[in-house]
């Protein structure tokens, strides 16, 4: 919660951790999230799904490169794994011209989510701000950019209860809380480690899924799934000095 201390610390933010904090919130909310919403809305959901995935490959070779994180042999062997269970599970996908527009938009979505997770890596790794600041201050900066564009193109929607409610929980408990925890993890987890664990949300979702709707999972899906669980726990194998 904000309590007085996180309210001094917001107030101690200087010019150049004002930029960066804007930056976070510029790519993670409003780029990332807009881009997967113009996204649904070009392409069928598997394939978006499928794109998004792909993130954990270039946030670690941007976090190579800016970061100076370099993976073991056998956490880029975990990442190898990874992908090709994703490729099982979605295979095949149409990728036809009549998709292009969707796919370079969801391409702008995957590279900005990639600079995203490196920067907010970069920003918590430091220790210098709590990480509930550093989601209360790069979503507030991100949301309102996102509000204002939706508002600007879309014009203010109707809102049932229901919708209100379903906003409210998606605001605190996807939003706020799984961004808090988010930025809590890349504390201590390198960026390629944090994503890697992010894109196993499929592998929940399917599981999910089956449990509580009863989508069935065919052999071919629960064969990616298990092939690309297998690879994000290799990536969390710490190599010992």
């Amino acid at each position: 919660m904000l309590t007085k201390e996180k309210i001094a610390e917001v107030k101690k933010i200087d010019g150049k951790d004002w930029l960066l904090l804007s930056a976070l919130g510029l790519l993670f909310y409003t780029l990332t999230q807009g881009t997967q919403f113009i996204g649904l809305s070009l392409l069928p959901a598997v394939t978006v799904s499928l794109l998004l995935n792909f993130t954990p490959i270039f946030v670690t070779v941007i976090g190579i490169f800016l970061l100076s994180e370099r993976p073991s042999v056998l956490q880029w062997l975990g990442a190898s794994l990874f992908i090709i269970g994703i490729l099982a599970y979605f295979y095949p996908v149409d990728l036809s011209e009549s998709k292009t527009l969707g796919i370079i938009v969801m391409t702008i979505g995957v590279f900005s989510n990639a600079f995203s997770s490196v920067l907010g890596r970069g920003i918590n790794r430091s220790g210098k701000f709590h990480p509930l600041t550093v989601t209360v201050v790069s979503m507030g900066i991100g949301s309102i950019i996102i509000l204002i564009i939706g508002l600007t193109t879309q014009g203010l929607p109707h809102l049932s209860l229901t919708n209100i409610l379903f906003l409210l929980w998606l605001a605190v408990v996807n939003t706020a809380f799984a961004f808090t925890l988010w930025n809590l993890s890349l504390r201590t987890l390198t960026a390629m480690e944090s994503s890697i664990i992010n894109g196993t949300m499929l592998i929940q979702i399917a599981f999910l899924a089956w449990i509580f709707i009863g989508e069935p999972v065919t052999w071919q899906e629960g064969i990616g799934m298990l092939i690309a669980a297998a690879g994000a726990i290799v990536v969390q194998i710490k190599r010992r000095n």
